[in-house]
Parts: structure tokens; C-alpha cells; sequence
């Protein structure tokens, strides 16, 4: 049996840095999409991981899977997530902080 060695200097994100990061890489995809904090505890109940995009497709959004491939949306928004979450790690912006990327979203469009 394999054995996994886990870097000493990794420290997973806190649940709220997670959760702002997904929100801003919806934000950055172009997704009108928000997470709270209800939707997320509840899709880590069901799941984690790349498969909490799934759920939430299978769940909320399955007219997108007619337009995309399942495993090339979940990397598109796994990747922007990883880079949002970098740089809000970069900038050591505060725990807790909660935007509604989607509400801004429609403010720059004008609805």
C-alpha cells in the first residue's frame, strides 16, 4: 500500500476562504451563481470535492450539462477557484469575507 506524504506548509483553506473562493470563481467564469453558507454545509453533506460542482449542477443548473461537458465545467471552475483562492491567501484578506459576486454581477449589467 502506497503510503501519502502531506507538505508540512499545507494548510487547507478555512471553510469560509473555500466558500468565497468558489463564489468569486463563479464571479470570474461568468457565473451567475452564489453560494451562502446553508448551500454550502449542504452540498459537503452530500459530497466534497470537485464533485460539491457537480451536485450542484445535477441540482440547480442541469441545462448546463446539455451545453458542456460535465468534467470541463467542473475544471474550469475548480481552476479559477484555485486561483482565486491563491490570491485571496496573497493578500491575507480576512476570514469571513462573504461577497455576492452574482448581486454585483447584475449591478454592472444593470439589472
Amino acid at each position: 500500500m502506497a503510503s501519502i506524504t502531506i507538505d508540512p506548509a499545507f494548510v487547507a483553506p478555512s471553510e469560509e476562504a473555500s466558500l468565497f473562493s468558489y463564489n468569486a470563481a463563479f464571479y470570474e467564469l461568468g457565473l451567475s451563481w452564489h453560494w451562502d453558507f446553508d448551500t454550502y454545509h449542504s452540498l459537503l453533506a452530500r459530497c466534497a470535492g470537485k464533485h460539491l460542482i457537480c451536485s450542484y449542477v445535477e441540482l440547480h443548473q442541469p441545462h448546463l450539462l446539455n451545453a458542456y461537458d460535465a468534467d470541463f465545467l467542473i475544471g474550469a471552475i475548480e481552476n479559477a477557484r484555485a486561483r482565486c483562492l491563491e490570491k485571496l491567501e496573497a493578500c491575507g484578506s480576512p476570514s469571513g469575507l462573504n461577497v455576492n459576486w452574482a448581486e454585483v454581477q447584475r449591478a454592472e449589467i444593470g439589472i
